[in-house]
């Protein structure tokens, strides 16, 4: 999120700030020891950035802002030639060589400062958030096409980005920072679906989160009585006694008209109605333990006023200590 230290992390990475102490490590090689009073500058890091804001020399054209990192290493103009056109037609602006950057659009100057991060064939490639600047359908097209280059060139990226989806799309490791902490890294599906910490399934996507004390407990499952004296059966391991949170994402709901309550269900009323793109409706349901988002398949819409019963399945929901 917002605030965590992501943007300082990939810095302290790139060697633009200096760490208070620790061990950073590209690529198996130290560049940062605090112990060994290790701090190697930027560019012996063999690390590229992709920044937000761009950062292209205004007074250069797109040929020359890509080859400038190979015309700093003093590399034969031949082979500038050969590589700055070759990373241009990989980036799909080789059309675009001779414009300067006041002549080109958000997406084809982050597509220039992608360039010039790649011309150099540097170990690790760090982007921060270089897309939030770039309006929706641009931003989605080229969320692909680093994926395609990243897969085709080889290269390590970190990535740095707020947007859950962004992360999902690109990553094929997810780091969750609370506050300068990892609180979890592991693959997209798991990082969804196995949060280690009620703050990582808050921010990874959408929950409704109700409180609840563990009243029964068996090999692998916990009952947990919340609000209302309604009982969820969870497929979690916690104390009987404990006082929990209990999360449930509002894809996961299953949705009936009429009332049907028991265990694992909640009966309410559709209070509203909004249309979300592509097939899902977005129900809000008034029921005993508050309003509930509940994200269904769009068929026939069902009318405000409705009684209905939802439920999710123990697998489905998720539960965590009231601290974590």
């Amino acid at each position: 999120p917002s605030g965590c230290g992501k943007t300082t992390l990939l810095r302290m990475i790139a060697g633009l700030e200096k760490p208070d102490r620790g061990h950073i490590s590209l690529n198996g090689a130290p560049v940062f020891d605090s112990d060994r009073n290790l701090n190697l500058p930027p560019e012996r890091r063999r690390a590229s950035m992709v920044f937000q804001s761009y950062a292209l020399w205004p007074h250069m054209t797109v040929f020359d802002n890509v080859a400038y990192p190979l015309r700093s290493q003093r590399v034969h103009k031949t082979r500038v030639q050969e590589r700055v056109r070759d990373v241009l037609t990989i980036v799909g602006i080789d059309h675009l060589q001779a414009q300067y950057p006041s002549q080109l659009s958000g997406g084809q100057q982050q597509r220039v400062s992608l360039a010039r991060a790649i011309v150099a064939s540097q170990d690790v490639i760090l982007f921060d958030e270089p897309l939030s600047n770039i309006d929706a359908k641009v931003r989605e097209k080229l969320r692909l096409e680093i994926v395609r280059m990243q897969r085709e060139l080889g290269f390590t990226a970190l990535y740095v980005t707020h947007d859950q989806e962004e992360a999902m799309t690109l990553g094929t490791r997810i780091a969750v920072l609370d506050e300068g902490i990892v609180a979890q890294v592991d693959k997209p599906r798991a990082v969804y679906e196995e949060p280690a910490s009620a703050y990582v399934a808050a921010f990874v996507g959408t929950v409704e989160e109700f409180t609840g004390t563990v009243v029964e407990r068996a090999p692998g499952r916990l009952r947990v009585r919340t609000a209302g004296n309604q009982e969820w059966d969870i497929e979690v391991n916690r104390e009987v006694n404990d006082d929990v949170v209990v999360m449930a994402r509002p894809e996961r709901w299953k949705l009936a008209e009429g009332t049907d309550p028991g265990r694992n269900r909640l009966t309410g009323t559709i209070v509203s109605s909004i249309y979300l793109a592509g097939s899902r409706m977005q129900y809000l349901v008034r029921t005993g333990d508050g309003v509930v988002r509940v994200w269904a398949a769009h068929a026939e819409e069902i009318a405000q006023g409705t009684d209905v019963t939802i439920s999710q399945t123990p697998a489905d929901l998720l539960a965590f200590g009231r601290d974590s």
